[in-house]
């Protein structure tokens, strides 16, 4: 048997972080009070999940998969005005979006996220005077 591939989904909740991914008819669920707890519960149960096969991952290995409100809840560096102007969209709109209040499609979604990797890709051709 090939070693899975995880993808794991988390999901910010009142007290906390949730985690869950299905992995061949395996179900992988944690939580954690902050995102380094988080990550340290995935590890964990996603290495007690494949013991009897023989697999151990290392963070690297585990693709994690994001809802906007744990996006920017994690990444608070962004600031979501400077963001939503860049993106043309309504920075009360984004603020909805980023708190809970109202849930994106896809397309707006898609346009977030097309705004934050461009930007990112911007910030590392950067290259600074030493």
């Amino acid at each position: 048997m090939k070693k899975p591939v995880i993808k794991i989904t988390i999901t910010k909740e009142d007290t906390g972080y949730s985690a869950h991914a299905l992995v061949n008819n395996k179900s992988i669920n944690t939580e954690g009070d902050s995102y380094d707890e988080l990550k340290e519960n995935i590890l964990d149960v996603v290495n007690l999940s494949f013991e009897e096969e023989g697999f151990t991952y290392s963070s690297d290995e585990i693709k994690i998969i994001l809802d906007l409100e744990s996006f920017f809840d994690f990444y608070k560096v962004i600031n979501a005005k400077a963001l939503s102007e860049r993106i043309g969209m309504n920075h009360s709109l984004l603020s909805q979006y980023i708190n809970g209040m109202k849930k994106p499609s896809q397309a707006q979604t898609k346009k977030i996220f097309q705004g934050v990797q461009q930007l990112g890709k911007e910030l590392a051709e950067i290259r600074l005077l030493l």
